[in-house]
């Protein structure tokens, strides 16, 4: 029952280092499991989800040594099974990620259907149509386990994904990496975590072309390598902060970024009338004056993503004027809402699009985060609001978030993470 206690009203300045990427690290960890020696991976973030996905490496047989918090080297050569059977692959949605990396190793592979944040439908389809072409049968058992296998090995294809799928075009490249032949992926997903797993493939020894594209072609090839790699930035942790600074009037320099993968968040900020200052390295934000209404559309990359979706939702709740939210990608992402109406906010949501009528302030309450990114937004709501909020479900945020509490306190916020039963440890701030 640990929860986020914080006193709004602070303006957050100063400069806050972005972690490695949540999404790029939980699809290379798995990837690692391909290779005929050691790995070593380099800017992981210290969360939960790369935890426990080590956890479950650490399980099927593979040596896991930390070098440094955000360092670790793992040598996936003992793993000697190709099934998951670990509790904890059921609580992350990218343990998916498990089957195409064992099927690459062993043509088959046995895992737990995925869990994780819950706002909508995200079926794996898409996975499995890839699978098929590639030669795989699949079935899922009464525990929830589901099993692919290519009796005849796996065999390149040209697969036309019906959705662009991040998690697809992840899955696919990395079963069909040591596959015979040529394997097309069309409508591929083209977001950066998707190019860094491409990156760090490469680097092992794998042919991959077009990654970041709408067409990935990869060439199978009979070994891979062990490879030293460092995970890019993580863009929606980056994000994340870029909305707290402009949410509280702030200036902030959100350093460690790649400014380039931020362009759709930096576009829509600044249509808002926030300051961008981009460097090689680094993006300052801060607020010129009133902020201006506006319209924001989730898309796949290179449009708005959805996992900043709730944060500038909180945003745009106290900004004068009707704005409205859109969201393409999932079904039910708005369920944090309620949460944020507790709080003063008046927003009316209407399937999958939010009506914002933006209010002069919030007002702290207890709210719960519903799922990660729905989390940070509640933490935003709490700079902001008059008061003090209490966020509970904090188990959420730290999945992706690392060390969230000491970074916003580093940068002026009135924040501390209260352990129950009414044990206060890391005040900050």
């Amino acid at each position: 029952m640990d929860k986020y206690v914080i006193h709004g009203g602070k303006r957050l300045e100063g400069a806050v280092d972005i972690s490695g990427a949540k999404n790029a690290a939980v699809a290379i960890l798995p990837a690692v499991i391909l290779a005929d020696s050691p790995c070593r991976i380099e800017n992981l973030p210290d969360i939960s989800d790369v935890k426990t996905l080590n956890y479950i490496l650490g399980q099927m047989g593979a040596e896991i040594e930390y070098l440094d918090r955000h360092t670790v080297l793992i040598d996936p050569r003992p793993i000697n099974t190709d099934g998951v059977c670990a509790d904890e692959a059921r609580s992350m949605r990218a343990s998916y990620y498990l089957i195409g990396a064992l099927l690459g190793r062993y043509q088959r592979a046995s895992v737990p259907l995925p869990g994780g944040c819950n706002f909508g439908v995200r079926p794996i389809d898409q996975h499995l149509k890839g699978f098929e072409a590639l030669g795989c049968t699949h079935s899922l058992d009464g525990g929830g386990i589901i099993s692919v296998s290519a009796e005849d090995g796996l065999h390149g294809a040209n697969i036309y994904l019906d959705v662009r799928s991040v998690g697809a075009t992840i899955n696919i490249m990395l079963a069909t990496v040591k596959a015979r032949g040529l394997t097309i992926i069309e409508n591929a997903a083209r977001e950066p975590h998707v190019v860094d797993l491409a990156n760090f493939l490469n680097m092992m020894g794998a042919d991959i072309l077009g990654a970041g594209t709408d067409t990935i072609k990869i060439h199978g090839v009979q070994k891979l390598r062990g490879a030293d790699y460092s995970i890019i930035p993580d863009q929606i942790e980056a994000g994340t902060y870029m909305v707290a600074a402009a949410a509280t009037g702030g200036d902030v320099t959100v350093r460690n970024v790649t400014p380039k993968h931020l362009e759709s968040i930096s576009a829509k900020l600044a249509e808002m009338g926030v300051a961008i200052e981009e460097g090689d390295d680094s993006v300052r934000v801060y607020n010129k004056g009133p902020l201006h209404r506006c319209t924001v559309k989730t898309m796949t990359h290179p449009g708005f993503p959805t996992d900043m979706q709730p944060q500038i939702t909180t945003l745009l709740s106290v900004v004068p004027g009707t704005s409205m939210v859109i969201e393409s990608i999932f079904d039910t992402r708005f369920k944090y809402v309620d949460e944020l109406r507790r709080m003063g906010a008046e927003i009316t949501v209407d399937g999958k699009m939010a009506i914002i009528e933006g209010v002069n302030k919030l007002k702290g309450a207890p709210v719960k985060a519903l799922d990660l990114r729905a989390g940070a937004a509640m933490v935003i709501a709490g700079l902001i609001a008059e008061g003090t909020t209490q966020v509970e479900n904090i188990q959420y945020i730290e999945r992706g978030y690392e060390t969230i509490v000491d970074k916003l306190a580093h940068l002026g916020a009135d924040i501390y993470l209260k352990q129950e039963p009414d044990r206060e440890i890391a005040k900050l701030g």
